[in-house]
């Protein structure tokens, strides 16, 4: 049984397969040249093989993930954002129109806000955690919502965060041409209190975690294998290992990675 009441099954499954998707060409498997696109470190390798005592299958594979990892954020900020427009009363505009909001919330019966009151509509600035805006980003997010209120003056603004460093629906201070600036309908949320907001059920961030990781195991079974990465870099660089004609295997090893970034280096060209 569906446990979830603010989103059916069918969108939210839906919606996890659209994320799996746009994880796009990092799906794709690594060869030995994807894997050495950019030139990796060798001697960072080895240091990390030999301190954090890992074999060259788990340094090797921690890499790879490394590399899949660096732009997977926007996946899951897609994630985050999109799921909205399957709940009533929440509108995801296209990229760049409607003001560029990453999602709107109107409520004509009225959406009550702790310790300022009643609004019908909320435009969301959203995060993927607390930290990813420096000080120019926040002052101009808070002047974008400042003049937000300058033309309604039945709504409130908020910067949603996904990874806030507490749960929380507060007033958002920030700094603003060196000025310490805030305003009472210009909030700084976490995005649990947004889903409790929004969907009129205090756990619904909660409840939505409990279903996720069963949804994305289904989901990415009926995806089918095409989507699960199959890596040869590990079997490329023992072949490699091979044909170093040295005693030590885990010497062997170390001078295939050697070549990845020093092949061409004195010596290691003989």
């Amino acid at each position: 049984m569906w446990k979830l009441s603010f989103i059916n099954e069918e969108n939210f499954e839906k919606h996890v397969k659209a994320t799996i998707e746009k994880y796009g060409e990092k799906l794709e498997s690594f060869d030995l040249k994807r894997f050495n696109k950019n030139i990796i470190d060798p001697i960072k390798l080895i240091f990390d093989k030999t301190v954090y005592s890992s074999s060259w299958e788990q340094i090797v594979s921690n890499e790879i993930f490394r590399q899949r990892d660096k732009s997977n954020n926007n996946d899951i900020g897609y994630f985050h954002q999109r799921i909205f427009q399957y709940i009533d009363n929440c509108y995801v505009p296209p990229n760049g129109e409607d003001g560029g909001w990453d999602v709107i919330y109107e409520n004509p019966k009225g959406i009550n806000i702790p310790e300022v009151g009643i609004v019908r509509t909320i435009y969301v600035e959203m995060k993927n955690k607390h930290n990813t805006m420096n000080s120019a980003s926040a002052g101009k997010t808070f002047i974008k919502m400042q003049n937000q209120l300058l033309n309604d003056d039945d709504c409130a603004c908020f910067l949603v965060e996904a990874i806030a460093q507490h749960s929380q629906n507060i007033k958002w201070e920030t700094t603003v041409d060196k000025k310490k600036v805030g305003h009472k309908l210009i909030r700084r949320v976490s995005l649990d209190h947004f889903y409790a907001l929004v969907t009129g059920q205090d756990d619904a961030f909660y409840q939505m975690c409990m279903v996720l990781p069963n949804v994305i195991e289904k989901c990415v079974k009926e995806l089918g294998e095409n989507i699960v990465p199959h890596d040869t870099v590990i079997d490329e660089l023992r072949a490699m290992a091979r044909i170093q004609n040295l005693k030590s295997e885990d010497l062997a090893f170390a001078m295939a990675t050697y070549m990845l970034g020093f092949g061409s280096y004195k010596g290691f060209s003989k």
